[in-house]
């Protein structure tokens, strides 16, 4: 067979085998990888470096299906090139524990580079991807020894730009130059609900221009020439990320669907789909045919890329001869390994002194720098106010590949989805930080990294109402409460300055899930771990800070800056007789993590009378204060008012605290 006529079989084979998986499942999204399968073809036989034997090599090209509910695609691409996934398991697509879901998940299936599925996302993913490969390369790359210079390549589509955290990403992407980064925007003209000019009109290739984007626009994504040409220009900006515009018509080959909606999210038909088979030349009465010829084809090309592995390993043993100390330190990285005795650099605050937390986490941050190179971060544009600058360290630009802090601008939601990408180098330990209030508009990245359960590091600080005249706007309640119903999220509010130190030794340490460090705007005392718990005890959740004598009638429980309050009515509560346990919990999700024996060793199951303090939402404190205790909450939108006033207002005093202690006390069990 010829090789043109083989290439053109290879790529209907794609079509063919896409709308058989769709059909079979009777859901999903066959019209985009119908229509994006010359795009993949170009992508795996020729341009990308990968290796289908080891999905983790460190040097291969990353790949971004942004518009995740194409994934038929890449699961056809993943499969015929030789990765670990078989052709029963594209039978198997959206089936109850197959690992082709509805849309591409990290972890589940070799391959995946990120899981993508809510729009723009996965645009913003590659944004921090790139950034990583840029930072890597700055740090160990040497003459004659290019480490890292692999590239990120994406498709993304019409939804995924109308996302405005495609926007912001973009935009960011442009202001450092990012040359790494080949994004493929399928201009299908579809959209769910029709043709995409009833919301989205807009000049994409003008717009991306003006965020600095190499731009080119191709007229027919069947043109394989034109394609390829047009990756191998991208190739060559260094310094500019590129767009390839790319018109396609969705459904191509469906003699019935194509170019329409119906062939956008939902199976074709059993008729349909076998008028697509007759029309590619494929028996219309065998479904998941795959030609040998097609096979062998893909196989092979498999095969050839995986010899960049080869050719990178020798490059990198000769490396680790000429540059032992940075191959070193890049191994201790990748293999997770920590440096040994890190922890004693953690900052001990002295008791009796006042010190908000923010500011506490911030002079963390910056003891423990030196030692992990890998430690990088910054803030929405709030680094004076989060403490979250390096302060011996550049900042990450165009020149200074090499900063440590980035300035992610006024964009939350990029911000979060772009250190997801970075978290998902492998070798990195991103941090980003804002108000705790603006963590709402970062809902959609935490919650992946979640599913992910990747560790990006947030810190939120301006954690209350106590932050004061910024008023309701800026004053979170229902947010703390809102993160920690998020599975596979560990949320973190420290009672005092030695607490923070330790929810970073904590964070830093984590394996699985997002960690969000909740810190105070406002200054509070730090707590004598002499007189009361050690604020190592923040690994297990919560802990007895302060016992009572005997048997305590009470306990109070708190987190954060309310921690103090407690203490002090525990003291007066002590004078009228009343024995109470003070308990700091600065991690519901830590807490649940601990055994059944050190669960009831803090909260013991005879004693019901427990009174909870803390300045957010009471949703969900019953799990640990029983129906037989209280709890001192909010459940209503605070006030522009001086913090110590709101604070008051709202019953955040030592005397409230008494008074609701001995209300439960009063009543009958």
């Amino acid at each position: 067979m010829e090789t043109k006529n083989l290439i053109q079989k290879s790529i209907d084979t794609v079509r063919v085998l896409s709308a058989d998986a769709v059909q079979k499942a009777n859901s999903g999204h066959p019209g985009t990888p119908m229509a994006l399968a010359p795009l993949g073809h170009v992508l795996w036989s020729e341009i990308m470096h990968y290796n289908p034997k080891n999905p983790e090599w460190v040097n291969r090209d990353r790949f971004v299906l942004s518009c995740g509910h194409a994934c038929m695609l890449q699961y056809s691409y993943l499969y015929l090139t030789g990765y670990k996934i078989t052709l029963k398991d594209i039978e198997n697509f959206r089936q109850l524990h197959s690992i082709t879901a509805g849309h591409p998940e990290y972890g589940l299936t070799p391959g995946i580079e990120v899981t993508t599925g809510p729009l723009g996302q996965g645009f913003a993913n590659g944004v921090g991807m790139a950034i990583a490969q840029q930072y890597m390369a700055a740090r160990y790359n040497q003459p004659d020894f290019n480490i890292f210079d692999y590239k990120i390549y994406a498709i993304c589509s019409d939804g995924d730009l109308m996302e405005g955290v495609s926007a912001e990403a973009a935009s960011l992407a442009g202001h450092l130059g990012l040359g790494n980064m080949i994004y493929f925007y399928d201009n299908n003209h579809i959209t769910i609900e029709g043709n995409t000019d009833l919301a989205f009109e807009e000049d994409v290739s003008k717009r991306f221009e003006a965020y600095g984007w190499h731009v080119q626009n191709l007229s027919d994504i069947n043109d394989l020439e034109a394609l390829s040409s047009a990756i191998k220009s991208a190739q060559e900006e260094k310094g500019r990320p590129s767009l390839i515009k790319v018109r396609s018509i969705i459904g191509y080959g469906s003699p019935n669907k194509h170019n329409t909606a119906a062939a956008h999210g939902s199976a074709l038909g059993e008729d349909e789909v076998k008028l697509v088979k007759e029309n590619f030349g494929f028996d219309p009465d065998e479904n998941f045919i795959i030609p040998n010829e097609v096979l062998d084809f893909y196989r092979k090309a498999g095969e050839r890329s995986a010899q960049n592995e080869d050719d990178w390993n020798l490059l990198y043993k000769n490396y680790k001869k000429r540059h032992p100390e940075l191959a070193k330190e890049y191994e201790d990285i990748t293999a997770g390994k920590l440096p040994d005795d890190w922890q004693k650099k953690l900052p001990v605050f002295e008791a009796g002194t006042e010190l908000a937390t923010r500011k506490a986490s911030g002079k963390t941050l910056n003891a423990i720098a030196d030692y992990f190179p890998q430690l990088i971060g910054g803030s929405a544009d709030l680094a004076p106010s989060t403490d979250t600058n390096l302060d011996d360290y550049k900042s990450f630009s165009v020149k200074h590949r090499d900063g440590r802090n980035f300035h992610f601008g006024i964009r939350e939601h990029a911000m979060g989805a772009v250190l997801n990408g970075m978290v998902l180098s492998k070798y990195l330990i991103p941090y980003g930080a804002t108000f705790l209030i603006f963590s709402d508009y970062m809902r959609p990245p935490l919650r992946l990294a979640s599913i992910m359960k990747i560790r990006p590091i947030m810190v939120f600080t301006h954690d209350s109402i106590a932050l004061g005249e910024d008023g309701t706007t800026h004053q979170p309640v229902e947010q703390l409460i809102g993160l920690r119903s998020v599975p596979n999220m560990t949320v973190i509010r420290p009672a005092d300055a030695n607490e923070t130190a330790q929810a970073w030794r904590v964070a830093i340490e984590h394996k699985d899930g997002p960690v969000c460090i909740v810190l105070t705007r406002q200054g509070i005392a730090v707590i004598d771990q002499e007189k009361y718990g050690k604020a190592t005890n923040l690994e297990k959740g919560a802990y007895i800070l302060s016992d009572s004598g005997g048997e305590p009638d009470i306990i109070l429980i708190a987190t954060g800056s309310e921690v103090q309050l407690i203490l002090a009515a525990q003291e007066k509560l002590k004078k009228n007789n009343i024995q109470a346990r003070v308990v700091s919990m600065p991690s519901w999700n830590l807490f649940d993590q601990q055994s059944a024996a050190y669960k009831e060793k803090v909260f013991p199951k005879k004693i019901r009378k427990r009174l909870a303090v803390e300045a957010g939402s009471t949703v969900g404190w019953m799990k640990y204060t029983t129906d037989d205790g209280d709890v001192i909450g909010i459940d209503r939108f605070g006030e522009s008012a001086p913090g110590e006033e709101v604070m008051k207002e709202y019953g955040f005093t030592v005397e409230n605290v008494i008074k609701r202690a001995q209300n439960l006390l009063s009543k009958k069990d």
